[in-house]
């Protein structure tokens, strides 16, 4: 069997699912898992997603939650902290906070012409330029060409609707019931830990597989 790319959409501490999907796929030595960020916090335990992530030898980008945390570490900013990022910043190990501080912003495998992402991408500008703050948060793109969250531009386009390649772009971030793929991007955070599915996207091959929520855990 050729090598397989195995990208996985956010798994916020939900540790059983992640590891059911793990079993499913049943990773080979040449495969290369790339997990999509956000592998913390609101879950049960991102310890042990931490783990599996280093066990797997995964690649894991940087997710707002994850550079949250980091900018919180650096800077003592209450104001940087939301939902659950107290309890997982107190139960971090050293070898956690080391793993984080080494998450790329993207991979990209420029045989298959695409890129993944936390976030996103602004369509205007070179997606291999964009910081830190656009690409692991992005979800919406207003009427002046700003990224935005969805939450605070409801009727603004998702940027993936913007987005007209190449590269093709697999990303997480904009949590959905469903898979959203389109000609040029495919967004699998399908809202695992709202009680959905962890949804994996396996290259070249393009398929999905998902393992369903064993209950809600965050609201």
């Amino acid at each position: 069997m050729d090598a397989r790319l195995i990208a996985i959409g956010d798994i916020h501490g939900c540790h059983a699912e992640f590891a059911e999907l793990l079993e499913r796929i049943a990773p080979g030595r040449s495969d290369q898992l790339i997990l999509l960020g956000d592998l913390i916090n609101r879950g049960p335990d991102s310890l042990k997603v931490l783990d599996l992530a280093r066990e797997h030898r995964a690649i894991s980008l940087l997710g707002n939650h994850e550079l949250r945390l980091l900018n919180f570490r650096k800077t003592r900013d209450r104001s940087l902290l939301r939902e659950t990022d107290e309890e997982t910043f107190a139960r971090l190990r050293p070898e956690d906070w080391d793993y984080l501080e080494h998450m790329p912003l993207t991979h990209h495998v420029p045989e298959l012409q695409t890129v993944f992402v936390h976030g996103g991408f602004l369509p205007d500008q070179p997606w291999d330029q964009q910081p830190a703050q656009v690409v692991t948060r992005i979800q919406v793109i207003d009427r002046e060409g700003r990224p935005r969250k969805r939450a605070d531009c409801e009727d603004a386009p998702a940027w993936a609707d913007l987005w007209s390649g190449p590269p093709f772009v697999v990303y997480g971030h904009t949590p959905r019931p469903e898979i959203y793929k389109l000609k040029w991007s495919a967004g699998i955070d399908t809202a695992c830990v709202m009680g959905g599915y962890l949804t994996a996207y396996i290259l070249p091959e393009r398929r999905f597989i998902q393992v369903k929520a064993r209950r809600r855990y965050f609201t």
